[in-house]
């Protein structure tokens, strides 16, 4: 089976998520894969030949979009994937000649939690974003078959956008494997990562820390990425007394992960980030907010708050500096993560998909 996976993007999860499940069905020997978009920033190399380089910088360069469709048409593939919101414009003119497959990795940045899960009354996105929405809905029709990696989007696509149930598949991300390194004693090390838009919540995050008795005097707060939203999370952070570093984009995140004791990333709206994913590998305490798919991940096993509630975080971070065994809750998580977000595991279900769309 020749499976061309196309990517419009060169760094974010959808990026990884087709990087590490490419190079997995390479290694199984069950499929040809070629991945076709610019060069990813992390794990360009592990797939060597098996890229190929194209640029689609607009979803309106139409020229551009014409000549990555007849780029990955050359190749004959099997099956087309797209692995985000561009990509899957492109992908869907390819429908006619070969099964066709995207992944809906979230919705745009200003739908509200409470109007993505159907809340009655809830305060709409914008004309623009509601245009975007209507767009995925056509496109989420003209492909074979959506794939969510959480349940909760799925609820989204059939309630706000109509898609039919049986044009939706729901697969989990993955993530690299990793060595659990559960803390062996209280929580002091904390770490954010994710890009600093207002919407990963890390702002809330330093506001929570700064309420009277939450930071202990030797814990220290670590905040991997960049983006618009860091001049001013460095102004909230110099009220933390120096314990907040920024170390701007690494390639890195799952050994910065092991080096610490704790995740926490206070999105106001997620899907089923690989951050989360990544932590839980790693056996690290999460603390979250209640968005998107976050708490299917966790399973019970982590602290949840609400998204923007700067209280609620507060007391969640107590708890978590407060716990005298935050290992066991690590533990826990890493092995619901070898259950899920294993590639093997996820390359697995990939494949049944494919075979039954072609088939």
């Amino acid at each position: 089976m020749r499976v061309a996976y196309l990517l419009t993007q060169d760094s974010g999860g959808p990026v990884d998520v087709a990087v590490r499940l490419a190079r997995t069905l390479l290694d199984s020997g069950e499929a040809d894969v070629r991945v076709f978009g610019p060069v990813p920033r992390r794990g360009a190399a592990l797939l060597g030949e098996h890229h190929e380089r194209v640029e689609v910088g607009t979803k309106s360069d139409v020229r551009a979009g014409r000549r990555a469709r007849d780029l990955v048409r050359a190749w004959r593939p099997d099956v087309v994937h797209a692995q985000d919101r561009r990509a899957g414009l492109v992908a869907a003119g390819l429908r006619w000649c070969a099964a066709v497959v995207q992944t809906y990795h979230g919705v745009p940045d200003d739908v509200g939690e409470p109007w993505f899960r159907g809340v009655s009354r809830a305060p709409a996105p914008s004309a623009y974003t509601r245009t975007v929405l209507a767009a995925d809905a056509v496109v989420a029709r003209a492909v074979h078959r959506t794939v969510v990696p959480a349940p909760a989007m799925g609820r989204f696509l059939r309630s706000r956008l109509r898609v039919p149930a049986g044009r939706l598949a729901h697969i989990d991300n993955c993530v690299e494997p990793a060595r659990a390194r559960p803390p062996t004693g209280p929580v002091r090390r904390l770490v954010f990562a994710g890009l600093l838009v207002e919407r990963k919540g890390l702002a809330t995050l330093l506001e929570a820390l700064a309420v009277p008795g939450v930071m202990p005097a030797d814990a220290t707060l670590t905040v991997v990425g960049d983006g618009p939203e860091r001049g001013r999370a460095e102004a909230l952070a110099g009220g933390l007394g120096g314990r907040v570093e920024f170390l701007g984009f690494r390639a890195d995140v799952p050994e910065l992960l092991r080096r610490h004791d704790a995740l926490v990333l206070p999105s106001s709206m997620e899907q089923q980030p690989l951050v989360v994913a990544e932590a839980m590998a790693a056996g690290k305490p999460v603390v979250a907010t209640d968005t998107g798919g976050v708490a299917d991940m966790l399973g019970g096993a982590g602290h949840l708050a609400a998204p923007g509630d700067v209280e609620g975080l507060a007391v969640r971070l107590r708890a978590l500096f407060a716990d005298p065994e935050p290992g066991r809750t690590g533990l826990v998580l890493a092995e619901r993560a070898r259950e899920r977000f294993t590639p093997r595991v996820c390359a697995e279900r990939h494949l049944a998909l494919y075979r039954e769309l072609v088939g």
